[in-house]
Formats: C-alpha cells, structure tokens, sequence
C-alpha cells in the first residue's frame, strides 16, 4: 500500500497525526504533483507542520504546476496575515530615511508599488516574491550570523560596500567603523545600492534605525555612487580633522576571532604567530582556558564588592591603569566581555604592540582558548547514530566570554591526522612535564585521536555558524594565498604582519625548544617514527577517511580498498609503539606508588607485570568496543540526533598557490 493510499485512509477515519505522518512521508519519498499539492494541503489544513507544507508547495511552483492555485494558497496563508506588519516596517523606515541627511534620494513608491514581496517563513526568514517574473526565490535570512565578504579589505579609505541587505550585516558595520569624530577623518559608512526600487522593497524586513540613529552611514543609489568619498568639509560643513584620536573604549570591541584547539599539535603556534603583530587585533597567544576564566571571575568578584570606585582602584592596582579600571568599573550591566576586553587592553604590550590607534575600524578580539588535550566519549543513540562529547568543548560553549560578543568567527587549524598524533606522543614522552610517575599512566592517544571529530560541526551551533578549517600544510607551503584567504574570511585586512611569524613582536620565536622556526616546512614532512608504526597509523587514516577525503589528504598507509575485520585486528594487534610507551610509563607509575593505581573494578595489583598486563587488557578490549562502533560507519549526530557537518575548508585562490596543494 503506498503511503498517499495509507494518508488517504487516516484522514477517513479522522486519524489526524498518523494521516500527516503518512502524507508526509509521501512528500519525502514523492508522489505525483497532483498528490504532493493534497499531500501539502492536508498537513497546512490539519495544524501539521506548515514549513513541510510551504517546502512542499515552493518547489512545485517553481516546477510550473498549480501556480496560481500555489500562489494563492502561499498568499492567503503567509503574506496577508503578516501584511500589515511588513507596510508597518516600510513605514517607519521610510520615515527615518526622509529625514535623515545622508540619503539623497527621497522618491519612496508606495507599499503595493514595491516590486518585491516578501513571504515570511520562520521568526527571521522570507521567501522573496518577484512580481515582475512572477518567480519565487530562495530563502533569506537576514539575521543569519555570517559576515559573508571581506569589508574590511582596505582601509585606506572609507568603507564602501554594495548591495548590503543582511540585517546582521548592516549592524555589523555600524557597530565595527569607529565614528568620524573618534579617529579625526572621515570616516562613514557608504552603502551602494544598484537599483532604487529593490533597496525599498527590502525596507519591508530591515531596520534601519541602529544606522541612522547613529548617522555613520551615506547610503548611495545607482549612479549616485559617483560621489564617493563624500568631502564631508566642503558639502557640510564639518571638518573631522579637529577631533582629537579617542582611545579604544571597552564596549567599542564587539568582534571575537575563535581559533579552536582541533586536537593538540595541530600548528595553533603557527597560527597565533601570524596573527600576533596585525594592527587589527588584541591578540595574545595560547591562553589555557581555566587561567582565563579564573582571572575573569577574580576581576569580577573584585569588582562586585568593591564599595566604590576608589576602593576599585586599590583592588586592581596590579593592573597599572587607573583609566581603564575606571572605565570598567563604571559600565553598567558590565559582562564577562568587557572584563575580557579590558584584560586585553590592560596588556597592550603583549596583546597588541602594534595596534594601529587610529584605524578606520574598532580591533577584533583574537582568542585561542588551550586545553592539555580534548577528550571526547562515544555513545550510541535510539536510532543507533553516534553522539560525541567533550568536557572541554561544553566548558567553551557554555562560557559567557562566547555568549556575550556579539560577532564571531572561528577558524580551526588542521594537521594531517597521523602527523599531528605522532608529534603530540613525541610532545608527551620529551617535553610534558606532568608525564611523571606521580601523575598515572599514559593517555590512550590513538582512541583520543580518533574519537576527536572536531571538525565536524552542529550548523545550528551559534559558534560554529560562521567557521572554516585551515590546513597546516596550506599555511607553510603556500602562505600568500593561504592568508590572504583567511584574513578575507576573517574580514581582516592581509597586512604585512602576515608575511612573517612573530611572538610579542620578537621575528620567528622558537615557541618551543627545538621547534621549526617560521615558514619551515620540516614539520610536514618528519616521520616521527620512533613514536608511531604504520599500524597505528593505517588505523587513523581508515577511521578518519572522511575527513581525508574531505580535506584534500592522501592516504599514506591504509590503500583505500575494503577493510574486513581480519584486517581491524591485525591492525589493533600492532599497535606495539604506542603500547611500548604506554607500558613504560604504567612501570614507572607502578614503581613509584602502587597505591594510587587501581583496575577499572577497584582491585588493586601488587606485582608489577601482573598489574601493567591487567591495565593494558583493560585499554585493548576498551579500543575494540569503540572500533566496533566505529565499524558500523562513520555517521555522527548531535544531541537532537540531526547530522554533523564538515566544517568547511578554506578555499584558496589558485593565482596566489606558490607551490602545489599539499596532499
């Protein structure tokens, strides 16, 4: 029995949910038009899901069947009853704008002469309607969290963008340009728009009012644009160049850079040299996340129950800046942000000592939050799916520093998955300083690695909405296209500071002993066999053979054919490099205080082989249950059971590639 038959008999029968259940499945599996329109008919009349439905009825339209029967149902359903709010918007904006001075054209057709219309369909979408072609476009979101172009490419002049219709956008600008009178020169926002008549109709969903309240913006139509930069002295009166460079406020910083700890050893050191000297940024280096977080709560309980601000100053004296304790101490309503912020400014010598004072735009925050490793645990979900979790990652998505920046961008660095395993067993054996007896065994690093999917993303993750995954190899080899991209990406001008790695200013820092030094590319290509086999390293790249694919590696040692059990076990049965380091340090742990080490059933063991036998039994049969699961296929969900996501990997320009794409 086909499901429209099996819908068709619940609606008969008055069973109301199984009917939609089954007439939705018909729209999923599909029917034909004639029965997807009483598919979507029926779930829009029955209280069922209206945006299955609207879906349902867009994509029959724009195949050409039942259009006016469609068009009538999509208008009587979802424009009309929000008509009067749309005429409401296009109102006040075009009230706004006939007053304001920096619009030079001042002709606003009436509402119904608008070529647009725009169908809402959720709390911050519309289905544009174009009335002239007769054609429905596609969805726009105009609250969607995405800087989607590089704005502040050039700085030179003032920034002149076309064509700007996102609402997150528009605020963006007016929050991120530091006001004429703040830098001494002009310094407005120009927004071109090609057509007169498209700029008013999406007045019917924006609002304008942050813009004009602020007058940072000149707003150009079609030829209009020819008067770009406006000379503000000569048409106005106003002479910029008599206001005196105002220091950086607190709340003027609204932009977070998020450079994400993919896994350890992945070139986040690489990363932060980059970015350390841009005259665009408040930038320190790795911070371990705890040490941020305690400095914040200190700052903020300091600040709570100080009586006054004099009591203020003495409290914080350590920081060696009056006006800036001041400034915070005095903000109302004051967050775990501008406590961020002001630490940044406090260290300016280290967070930015080249910061360009009168730059055009307020600095980003750039913050790479460090953690010992990021640990994830595996669970299998009702519907046999895969869920992740990690401490470490909750901690940062649950911190108010991220809740309360208004803008964010993340960007993840990436190393070839073994390479960055076998540096991470060479960082535990050679440099940890807590790999001692005195702090238990080794970490199982081949299960931490491959349980370690931090590439793949929840889109509805606030953090994650605008974010792109860097390759190492990409930033060595090819570090012109490399950076010019990110920092495009990032909306950041691509600077000299760019060009070279530094460290508080200080040119190619050793960041570590024996570290490579800058642009060397010997991190890319050293083996590191003495701390990783081929096993070890066949196992990795199968299990993490989507995100190979995804991100542009070739296999190395697994061939890339089937893989059967035999082969799984012959695999795990060789993991002899990392379990020779794993035994070594269980000795020496065993040697120094068998007291503190227990089995996973609590018995403890006296003798020495007896107990590294029983704990290592313990990590084997540990790595085949997660194998197995792992066998069932690589398929990932978040807590609601939707699908994870690749991130998505920066695109590099083929012009600027130096050297061919690292595979």
């Amino acid at each position: 029995m086909r499901p429209i038959e099996i819908a068709r008999r619940m609606a008969e029968l008055g069973q109301q949910k199984e009917a939609q259940d089954a007439y939705t499945l018909t729209l999923h599996e599909g029917g034909t038009p004639a029965e997807e329109l009483e598919a979507a008919v029926y779930i829009l009349q029955s209280g069922g899901s209206y945006k299955v439905s609207y879906t349902a009825f867009l994509q029959l339209y724009r195949q050409g069947y039942f259009c006016d029967e469609i068009f009538s149902i999509l208008t009587a359903a979802f424009y009309e009853p929000n008509r009067d709010e749309l005429e409401g918007r296009y109102r006040r904006n075009c009230k706004l704008l006939k007053k304001y001075p920096y619009i030079f054209r001042k002709d606003f057709p009436s509402f119904d002469e608008l070529p647009i219309r725009f169908y809402p369909f959720d709390e911050s979408g519309y289905v544009p309607f174009y009335l002239a072609e007769g054609r429905y476009g596609d969805y726009i979101d105009f609250k969607n969290p995405v800087v989607s172009r590089n704005f502040f490419k050039n700085l030179d002049d003032p920034i002149l963008a076309d064509d700007v219709y996102s609402q997150y956008e528009l605020e963006y600008l007016n929050d991120n340009v530091r006001p004429s009178e703040y830098i001494g020169k002009e310094n407005h926002i120009y927004l071109h728009y090609t057509s007169w008549e498209t700029f008013c109709a999406y007045l019917t969903c924006l609002n304008l009012r942050p813009l004009v309240k602020a007058e940072k913006v000149v707003f150009l139509i079609d030829k209009e644009i020819d008067r770009y930069p406006i000379d503000f002295k000569k048409e106005f009166g106003i002479d910029y160049s008599r206001y005196p460079l105002r220091p950086l406020g607190i709340r003027e910083i609204h932009r977070l850079i998020w450079a994400t700890q993919l896994s350890t050893h992945n070139g986040g050191d690489f990363f932060n040299e980059i970015f350390d000297s841009h005259p665009n940024l408040l930038a320190f280096p790795s911070i371990f996340s705890n040490d941020t977080e305690n400095e914040l709560l200190e700052a903020e309980e300091k600040l709570r129950t100080t009586p006054d601000e004099t009591a203020a100053q003495r409290c914080m004296k350590t920081w060696n800046n009056p006006a800036l304790v001041r400034e915070l101490y005095q903000l109302r309503d004051r967050t775990a942000k501008d406590i961020m912020v002001a630490v940044y400014l406090r260290d300016r010598k280290q967070s930015s000592p080249f910061l360009d004072e009168g730059a055009r735009i307020a600095p980003a925050l750039f913050y790479q939050p460090h953690f010992g490793n990021l640990n994830y645990a595996l669970h299998i979900d009702g519907n046999n799916h895969a869920v992740l979790h990690s401490d470490e990652y909750e901690q940062i998505r649950n911190s108010p520093i991220f809740h309360n920046f208004k803008y964010i961008k993340t960007f993840t660095p990436m190393r070839r998955i073994t390479s960055s395993y076998a540096a991470t067993i060479k960082f535990m054996l050679t440099y940890e300083p807590n790999l001692n007896p005195e702090s238990g065994p080794m970490d199982n690093s081949i299960l931490t690695r491959v349980l370690n999917r931090s590439f793949m993303i929840d889109r509805c993750d606030r953090l994650y909405r605008d974010s792109v995954l860097v390759r190492f190899e990409d930033g060595k080899l090819n570090p012109k296209a490399t950076f010019t991209a990110l920092a495009a990406f990032l909306d950041l001008p691509y600077t000299e500071s760019m060009t070279y790695c530094s460290l508080f200013g200080e040119r190619d820092p050793e960041s570590l002993a024996g570290n490579d030094l800058g642009f060397s590319t010997a991190a890319i290509y050293r083996t590191n066999d003495k701390y990783a086999n081929s096993a070890e390293r066949a196992y990795l790249e199968y299990f993490m053979r989507d995100a190979y694919e995804y991100y542009g590696y070739h296999f190395q040692y697994y061939d890339g054919g089937p893989v059967d059990d035999a082969q799984v076990e012959t695999w795990l049965s060789n993991f002899t490099t990392l379990d020779g380091h794993m035994i070594k340090v269980l000795s020496d742990v065993f040697r120094h205080s068998i007291r503190e080490i227990q089995t996973e059933n609590g018995t403890v063991l006296n003798v020495e082989d007896e107990f590294v036998e029983s704990y290592m039994r313990e990590v084997r049969e540990h790595r085949r249950r997660v194998t197995e699961i792992l066998r069932s296929g690589l398929r990932f969900v978040n807590k609601d059971g939707q699908p994870l996501q690749m991130m998505p990997r920066l695109e590099l320009d083929p012009a600027l590639l130096e050297q061919s794409l690292y595979r």
